[in-house]
This record gives C-alpha cells, structure tokens and sequence, in this order.
C-alpha cells in the first residue's frame, strides 16, 4: 500500500480555551489548557487512524517536547524516519480557542526547522507513495531550501500532495511556481484558495487552481460545514458537508487532508475520499484537541447514522 509522507513541521500545541482574545497589552483568563503533539502530527494521525501507513519526514528535537512528538507519533502507529536534533527541542505553537470554537496561532521556531535534504531523504518515498508539503514549510529558508531540492529529484510516480496554508499566496512567485509544477493534489480551504485565485465560490476556486497544476493533478477547496469541491479530471464535484456544533476547530482542516490522503492511498474514488475526509472535519470539531481526528470505523458510523436519518425523512 503507498505511503504518506509528512514533510512538514510537527509542533507542541500550546492550548488556552478563553473567552475572548485580549486587547492589546491586557490580560485574559484562560478556562482550561493542555499541552498535545499538533502540526504535522495532525494529518498522520487522521491518515493513520483511516488505514493508511505513515512516515514523519520531518525534524524532531530533543528535550521534553520532542519526546511528546514521538510518543504521540508511536501511539498512532506513525513512523518517523529523520535523525534526531541534539541540542535542541521541539517548538511550541501557541494557541487561544474561543467559545465559538476559532483559533488563533502564534508559533515559534525549534528543531523541527533544522532540515536537510539528507533527513527528507531518509524517508525513502517511492512510486506511488504520497509526499505531504506544508505550506508553512516553504515560509523560512531552513526549511524550504532543502525541501526545494528534495521534491525537484522525487523518483516518478511519487504524488505531492501540497496542503498550502495561509502563506502560500505570499511566497515569491519563484517558489511558488516550482512547487505548482510538481503537485499532484492541491487541497485547501477557501480563503487560502481565493488568496492565490481571487474570489470565487468552492467550485469555480477549485477549477482555476487545478489550472495552474500539471495535467492529471487534483484540487481540492473546502469551506467548513459547506462541504469541499474537488477537481479532478475534466470535472469538478460539490461534495456536501456536515454542519456541527463547533467546541474546538483547530485540526479541523488538517483531520480533512489526513484522511483524503488515506482513502486516495486506499484507492478510493474522489467524490468518496471527499465526503469520509468531510466527515473527519465535522467529527473533528466536536472534541477538544488538535490532533484528534475519527478513525475509519467511526467515519462509517457516523455514515450509517446519516443514511438511517435520511431515510426516516423520506419513509
């Protein structure tokens, strides 16, 4: 079976649940925190959780978050294959979640940005296998430069899979551009999309990016509880989503991406991978943490509750 491949950076999630943000130079008084392995980890924990065999490619650091990164990574089956980084630990991503369940970042820099072409290259991606870059990646030159060069000398048949944040749009076109030519599936949300685009509805983002892709690559434009679009092929699909409740939507994006490269991996049909990763995004919102995504047997219950419900209506 293909292997996913993360090459991005996997961070400590520092997390606060507070009622509001704090204005500028005052104080807040958070109603809970938690300390748990997010980034990368994110997406190989849903991928894992939906079947699929994972490699972290990226740096870890030595010292007390390090150590978590690993243990989250082991308990999920996740393998990593980059030497370690002596001296230094895992940075921390600091993250303030309000009741309506939206998140606010501020992340700093450790070991994980300690990249060489060498680590990638341990990682031994090879035909078929699913390469996943990270936008944010690309942001600092400790990572990008080596990444760059990495993915130019991928054997063929290795898909990139590139996931492009918030930064994307901002990079010089240069970097852009070299990453475009080499993706074989593109999957975003909608803001990120129209970044690069400009505004459009799901549909018609996800089209204009598949058009600045290589022939037969896929894009992919979600939007929360509306659900995703994707692109592939000659045509492009809306595939429903499954409005929740929201307590915590950080990972929420990511547990989409994780297990879209799964069902992709298993060989599952587009529209299919869409509506289980659409899924993985709703259930994903309901439950506290980053890196807390469904496994494939609760994405088929939730399935099944939804098609009983429907037939109800329709009875």
């Amino acid at each position: 079976m293909p292997r996913i491949i993360h090459t991005g950076q996997a961070l400590v999630d520092a997390t606060a649940m507070v009622p509001a943000l704090p204005d500028q130079g005052q104080n807040v008084m958070a109603q809970g925190w938690s300390q748990q392995a997010g980034g990368a980890v994110n997406i190989l924990v849903a991928a894992a959780r939906s079947g699929a065999a994972c490699v972290h490619a990226g740096a870890i650091g030595t010292g007390p978050n390090g150590d978590l990164i690993r243990e989250a990574l082991a308990q999920a089956g996740v393998e990593w294959s980059a030497p370690v980084i002596v001296d230094t630990d895992t940075a921390l991503c600091i993250v303030l979640v309000e009741p309506s369940g939206e998140r606010t970042f501020v992340t700093t820099l450790g070991a994980e940005r300690h990249l060489s072409v060498a680590a990638l290259a341990a990682s031994a991606p090879a035909a078929a296998d699913l390469v996943c870059v990270s936008g944010y990646s690309l942001a600092v030159p400790s990572t990008r430069d080596p990444l760059l060069t990495w993915l130019a000398g991928l054997p063929a048949g290795v898909g990139v899979v590139v996931d492009p944040g918030a930064v994307f749009a901002g990079l010089p076109a240069k970097v852009r551009e070299a990453v475009l030519a080499r993706t074989t599936v593109w999957t975003s949300n909608q803001e990120e999309a129209e970044a690069l685009v400009g505004s459009a509805s799901m549909a018609e983002a996800a089209t204009r990016i598949a058009a600045l892709l290589p022939a037969g690559a896929a894009s992919i434009v979600r939007d929360g509880p509306a659900g995703c679009a994707v692109h592939a092929g000659d045509a492009v699909a809306v595939v429903p989503g499954y409005p929740q409740e929201p307590v915590d939507t950080n990972g929420a994006g990511d547990a989409h991406t994780g297990v879209l490269v799964a069902e992709r991996a298993a060989g599952t049909d587009w529209v299919e991978a869409c509506r289980r990763a659409n899924v993985a995004g709703a259930i994903k919102v309901t439950r506290r943490g980053p890196a807390t995504a469904p496994t494939s047997a609760e994405i088929d219950a939730f399935l099944a509750a939804e098609a009983a419900a429907a037939d109800h209506v329709t009875a």
